[in-house]
């Protein structure tokens, strides 16, 4: 019952953190449109015709600068934060550190779509408030990973994951549908209902998180000594405390010393150092790995709404409801991913497979432009090795069997993953923001590079599985 609910819960927490990222991607159309297409209202002051509809700073011609700029303003800020997240997260009690992460998250996006109310045209202050939850969305992805982690052991945790991780493509649905609602009439509360809706299940996290299955009997052992104390107060004490001595017996796991303590016994062994954390077999070439694939990831995540509204002409809410075709098929990839990897054993060859496909896929979008079945499949292959590297890969690595036992890695390997992952998912954008105005075609080769780039960076792991499919011992390698 505790894994199911937590599944659940760690699902719910992660579709809030994407859905109040989405909106960005959805407004950019809004912010910067053709002006001439428009019927001018004859009572607004101004002069210029072509950017009297447009958000300033957005209505200059370096826009896709400006974009890109605000953009990196969160993913920079999201993989320097993301090295130090883990260490925090392995030494502080999840359950408040993803509460303090989703409220804060809450108010920064609040007061981004604030300056659409209170009419700010500063690029500065659009950059600030996107830092600074780039920051605080560091506290998500290694938090709820290192909680599924807990409650779910090898055996069938890439098709678990792979289903599970399906929350990043439902929260960048639901934060398609959510801004698309309100981005032609006041782009403001695109921001301030995501923020509220984040805000929100961090108030559930705090009261009904539970982080692991050490953390569950710590909760049950001292509400047992609290009732035993209650009751020994109005009772006989010498029968109780025999009755606490029997509690010891039952709740103490075997092996255990029979001393009652609410402290989960992860606190036992010492939390990995940051090297420590590197010297894992397989961190290093997955890290690199993700960085390649979740730069081709975001951007199609901040791009392809705009790319829809450019070569289609396609209205920002029609845009936004069409790139959420993207994330369906990436829904689909990542459970393809986790159930194939679990059968095969093999988690880079299936993460290798999927990019090797990605590539002409890549570049038949940017021939047969907006075909829906394309859409799909381009999110599936794109993002299923991202979903599988992130989640079964990153868990299978923090329980390494070179870690002997020692059970608090797992959110320090994540985020040493994720953050170096997180560097290209601040490039990707960044390079599409400088390469677009060259053609949209330039940004599509890009993306290729990076896919080809990524498989080479699992050469050696496919190597090492292969090898092993074919009856060869890692022991015995040349």
């Amino acid at each position: 019952m505790y894994r199911g609910f937590t599944l659940f819960l760690t699902f719910l927490f992660y579709t809030s953190y994407h859905l109040s990222r989405k909106p960005i991607s959805i407004i950019k159309s809004q912010l910067h449109r053709n002006c001439s297409t428009l019927i001018r209202p004859p009572n607004l002051n101004g002069t210029d015709n072509e950017t009297w509809c447009d958000w300033a700073p957005f209505d200059q011609d370096n826009y896709k600068t400006l974009f890109g700029a605000v953009d990196n303003s969160f993913l920079v800020a999201y993989a320097i934060g993301m090295f130090f997240s883990g260490i925090f997260g392995e030494r502080v009690p999840l359950r408040y550190y993803l509460t303090i992460g989703m409220l804060l998250s809450g108010l920064f996006t609040c007061l981004f779509g604030l300056g659409f109310y209170l009419n700010i045209h500063s690029i500065w202050y659009y950059a600030f408030f996107q830092a600074m939850n780039g920051l605080v969305q560091t506290t998500g992805w290694p938090a709820v990973v290192a909680c599924v982690g807990n409650w779910f052991g090898k055996g069938k945790r890439g098709f678990i994951m792979g289903v599970w991780n399906s929350h990043t493509s439902v929260g960048n649905i639901l934060g398609s549908l959510i801004a698309g609602v309100f981005v032609s009439s006041a782009w403001g509360m695109s921001f301030i209902v995501p923020g509220i809706i984040i805000a929100s299940t961090g108030v559930l996290c705090f009261f009904f998180l539970v982080e692991s299955e050490s953390d569950l009997l710590a909760r049950i052992l001292k509400a047992s000594q609290s009732r035993i104390a209650d009751l020994e107060e109005d009772n006989e004490k010498e029968p109780l405390l025999q009755n606490s001595s029997s509690n010891e017996e039952i709740f103490s796991s075997p092996g255990q010393s029979n001393s009652i303590s609410s402290e989960p016994a992860e606190e036992h062994t010492k939390a990995i150092s940051f090297c420590g954390a590197l010297r894992i077999p397989g961190v290093m070439e997955f890290s690199l790995c993700l960085l390649f694939a979740k730069l081709v990831s975001y951007t199609f995540l901040y791009w392809l709404p705009l790319y829809i509204a450019n070569v289609a002409h396609f209205d920002p809410k029609e845009a936004g409801d069409m790139s959420t075709l993207f994330d369906v098929g990436g829904i689909v990839g990542g459970i393809v991913a986790g159930l194939v990897s679990d059968q095969t054993g093999g988690r880079a060859s299936t993460c290798c497979v999927m990019l090797i496909l990605a590539a002409p896929m890549v570049s038949v979008h940017s021939y047969q432009r907006l075909a829906i079945g394309m859409l799909l499949v381009c999110g599936a292959l794109v993002n299923g090795p991202y979903a599988l590297i992130t989640t079964a890969v990153s868990a299978d690595l923090g329980t390494h069997e070179s870690l002997r036992g020692n059970s608090r890695a797992l959110s320090t390997v994540t985020a040493i993953i994720d953050g170096t992952g997180s560097i290209g998912a601040a490039l990707g954008p960044l390079l599409a923001g400088l390469i677009s105005p060259t053609g949209w075609n330039n940004v599509f080769y890009m993306l290729i590079t990076a896919d080809i780039l990524a498989c080479l960076l699992l050469s050696r792991l496919v190597y090492k599985e292969v090898r092993g499919w074919c009856g060869h011992s890692p022991r015995h390698r040349g």
